[in-house]
Order: C-alpha cells, then sequence, then structure tokens
C-alpha cells in the first residue's frame, strides 16, 4: 500500500516561496519520515487551478484509491486539493469510504473524529471563499478598466501597450490599407499578398472595432481612450457591400446574381458583341441556366424596388404574409422549449446518479469519463438548439419591422428617376444598401429586396426573351 503526497500550485503561486512543488514534496517526505508512514510517491499537478477537479495528477490520485492502492494522501494544505468546498467534501467521503487516511501538513488534520471533520469543512469554506473573492477583484478590475475605456485583453495588429494604454506601433499603417483594399474590392487573400499579414489576421482586422478607438468587453464594444486608426466612414466603406472573401466586380450587380436552377453565383463575361453577360458557373456541366445580360437583370432590379414603393395592393400582400409568419413562430417555439426542458430535466438526473456511482466507487473513472462527456455533449447540443430557434423567432419578428423600414426609405425615393439621372457611383450605393440579389430562372427572375419576401418578374417586363431551347440566352 502506498503513501501518496499530492502537490499543486496554480500560475500565480509558481514563484512564492513554500508553494513550489518540491517545496511542498520536500516538506510531506519529512512529515512521512516523523510519523513513520513509509516512502512517498509524489504526485504534481503543476500550473493548475484549485476551482475544479479537472486535473490530470488528481483523477490519477482518485484511481489509486479507487483501485485500493493508498494507504494516506499528503498534501501540504487543504487548498491543494481544491478551492471548491464541495469538491473537499466529496474527497474526503471518496478517501473515507476507501478507508483512506487523509493528512495536511500545515492544518494537522485528524478526520477520524467529529471536530476534526468540522474543522475541515471550516477551513474548506475559506479555500472557497478565497477563490471566489479572487474571481469577484478580477472581474471587477477588468469592468473598471472597460469602464475607463482601457483595453484589457493582448493589443491587437496595429497597437502595443504603453504603460497599459494602446498606442499605435509601426504596423498601424498596414492596418490602414487593409481597410482602404477592402474598400477598393480586393478579397482576404489579395490583401494578405500585398500586405504580408496572414489570411486569417486579416480577416480578425476588419472585422475588429478596436480601430474605432473602441474596447471589447464580454462581446460588446465600449468607448475607448486609445487613438482611433480609422473613421467610421473608412471602416463601413470596407464592409459595405462585400461577399466575403469574394472580390466584388466593376458591375453594379456582380456578386449578387444566383443561378435559381443550382443556386450558385452567377460569373461575368463579355460575349463577342462586347457585351456584359451573367452566365452560370456549373453551365455546362451539370446546370441549364441560359446567359443574361446586365442590362436586363438591372432593369429587373429596379423594376422590383420601385414596386415595393408603389404598389399599394403589394405592399398590403406582404404585410400579411409576414405578420402570418411572426404569429406561427413563436408557438412552435414555445412546444420545442418544452420539449427540450424535459429532456433536460431527464439529463441532469442521470448526470447525477453517474456522479453519486463514481464517488461511491461503483464505477471506474473511465467509464466515468465517457458517460460523463456523452450526457455534456447532449445537454450542449440541447441547449444550442433552443439558442438557434430563440435567435429564429427574433428575427421573424422583425422581418416585419425592418419591412417598414426599408418602406419608409423606398417611399421618399422615386426610384426610376433616381436611377436615371444618378450615376455609376451612386447607383452603387442603392444597390448595396437596398438589393440582396436577383436570382435567374430560364423563365423568369426573382429580386430581392432587403427585408421584403422575393419578388417575381417576368422576362417580358424587363426586355429579356425566355429561352425556348437550352443554352439560348435572352437579349436585352
Amino acid at each position: 500500500m502506498l503513501t501518496v503526497a499530492y502537490c499543486r500550485v496554480s500560475t500565480e503561486e509558481q514563484a512564492d516561496e513554500g508553494f513550489s512543488i518540491g517545496g511542498q514534496a520536500e516538506r510531506l517526505r519529512a512529515y512521512s519520515e516523523l510519523h513513520e508512514l513509509g516512502d512517498v510517491t509524489v504526485i504534481e499537478d503543476p500550473a493548475f487551478s484549485g476551482k475544479n477537479l479537472e486535473r490530470p495528477g488528481l483523477k490519477r490520485l482518485l484511481e489509486m484509491v479507487e483501485a485500493g492502492h493508498v494507504d494516506h494522501v499528503l498534501v501540504w494544505r487543504l487548498d491543494r486539493l481544491s478551492r471548491n468546498l464541495g469538491d473537499l467534501i466529496l474527497l474526503a467521503d471518496t478517501f473515507g469510504a476507501a478507508d483512506v487516511s487523509l493528512h495536511s501538513f500545515t492544518e494537522k488534520l485528524d478526520l477520524s473524529s467529529a471536530t476534526g471533520r468540522m474543522f475541515y469543512n471550516i477551513l474548506g469554506s475559506f479555500a472557497q471563499f478565497y477563490r471566489e473573492q479572487l474571481v469577484e477583484n478580477v472581474r471587477m478590475g477588468t469592468q473598471q478598466a472597460v469602464k475607463q475605456g482601457r483595453w484589457v485583453n493582448r493589443p491587437k495588429t496595429g497597437y502595443s501597450l504603453s504603460d497599459g494604454l494602446l498606442v499605435p506601433n509601426e504596423d498601424a499603417e498596414r492596418v490602414r490599407s487593409i481597410f482602404r483594399f477592402r474598400a477598393e474590392g480586393l478579397s482576404y487573400r489579395e490583401i494578405s499578398e500585398r500586405t504580408g499579414i496572414n489570411y486569417s489576421t486579416v480577416n480578425s482586422i476588419l472585422h475588429s472595432r478596436i480601430y474605432l478607438g473602441e474596447v471589447l468587453h464580454n462581446g460588446e464594444w465600449f468607448p475607448g481612450i486609445h487613438e482611433a486608426l480609422l473613421t467610421e466612414e473608412e471602416f463601413s466603406a470596407a464592409h459595405r457591400g462585400h461577399v466575403p472573401g469574394r472580390r466584388r466586380g466593376s458591375d453594379l450587380l456582380s456578386g449578387r446574381v444566383f443561378c435559381g436552377l443550382c443556386g450558385k453565383r452567377m460569373a461575368v463575361e463579355i460575349n463577342g458583341d462586347s457585351r456584359c453577360m451573367y452566365r452560370c458557373r456549373s453551365r455546362g456541366s451539370g446546370c441549364d441556366q441560359p446567359r443574361r445580360t446586365n442590362v436586363g437583370l438591372l432593369r429587373a432590379a429596379v423594376l422590383g424596388l420601385a414596386l415595393v414603393s408603389r404598389d399599394e395592393c403589394l405592399q398590403e400582400a406582404i404585410r400579411r404574409h409576414l405578420v402570418g409568419e411572426s404569429r406561427t413562430e413563436p408557438e412552435a417555439r414555445r412546444r420545442s422549449r418544452r420539449g427540450a426542458s424535459e429532456s433536460l430535466v431527464t439529463l441532469n438526473a442521470e448526470r447525477r446518479k453517474l456522479l453519486k456511482l463514481h464517488y461511491g466507487g461503483q464505477i471506474s473513472g473511465e467509464f466515468f469519463g465517457v458517460e460523463e462527456r456523452r450526457i455534456s455533449g447532449q445537454i450542449e447540443a440541447i441547449r444550442s438548439e433552443v439558442a438557434e430557434a430563440s435567435t429564429n423567432t427574433e428575427q421573424a419578428q422583425g422581418v416585419a419591422e425592418r419591412f417598414e423600414a426599408v418602406l419608409q426609405v423606398l417611399a421618399a425615393l422615386d426610384i426610376e428617376m433616381l436611377w436615371s439621372a444618378a450615376e455609376d457611383k451612386e447607383r452603387r450605393v442603392l444597390v448595396d444598401e437596398l438589393l440582396e440579389g436577383v436570382s435567374v430562372f430560364p423563365d423568369h427572375l426573382e429580386v430581392a429586396v432587403v427585408g421584403v419576401p422575393r419578388l417575381n418578374v417576368t422576362l417580358g417586363e424587363v426586355g429579356l426573351k425566355e429561352s425556348q431551347n437550352v443554352g439560348v440566352g435572352g437579349g436585352t
């Protein structure tokens, strides 16, 4: 039978005198020799917190106890085992059930008496109090720093930390160029090649508001006190109208035309007459979608915007459709949540039973680990489904509100007159802000206006001809 010395230090305690792994082991060997407990086997958990039992060394110790190989467990102090009172009680029960004596060098505990067990629980309470107080202090410090506008994480590309403040460094100009290149339509890959910054970092930079002088905390952005590298206009220009990772072409509808048969984005090509045509990328290899000119597709886009702005019957039909969707969704969500709640109750009951069997020594640590991971995975999956359903419901309820907002914008504009008078740069703004895309079918088009269900447009309405034979495109 073994005498095992369990030694642990957390990261912040590594350098503290008396807490090192070697220091604890040395004192525990002396303790064993003094009390004639025999040779000591040392089990270490370096740089592990005592907030829970998820530590490799502690798991090894519990497996040895469960196997009946241990007589005595020695610790420098009780909080080396855990800083959680519930975990300490569970460990004491586990050791007691296996007839293992627990010795604390500092507290001189004797768990065979009622007084010793009471003292053990008191010390465990203090250990948990210390840990929770430390967590609260760190959280309060972080919140206070964020309120002051300070960045509390590692500095991102373009900034360095100086006396606790973010200051622009030699990479600041490269960051500005990344946003400038993106606004010009370059893809992430092209930006990476030009700036020498890897693809994933380019993506991270483009989606961080730190460059607007803001700081991040718990997923939210707050005003910061550091120097901004960009204006709001420069930041928005880099995100307007882009499909992630795709370069925006020169045509106004580039990246917004889709094949209605296979769902793929259609590519721009110039035919022999120098006309700009949209062609399905799968044409000739499984898709028979005819080519269409950009002129006809632009007419369809403008017509769709104009119809939404002036056709009151269409507006009312859209309202009825959206109101019907928003009414039926909550009931489906309630049914889903009831089923999920019942499943979670069942799984949590299984988990409690599993824990009782594990700490009662009736199942092995390996079996416990496998089953605990299975149950945890099922619980996490159900919670993810509930969260996704909640998000979908909120989106459905917000569609009607978005439609009214879009309608107000369109009602104030004479789309057709504005389109005729506008230059390409101004037309691009209208497309970027109001149009989601145009889907092409052999016999009709579907126009997707932001916040509005898809609108059908016949080919004849926009001067396109319906294809009589597969592979024959329409004219303008």
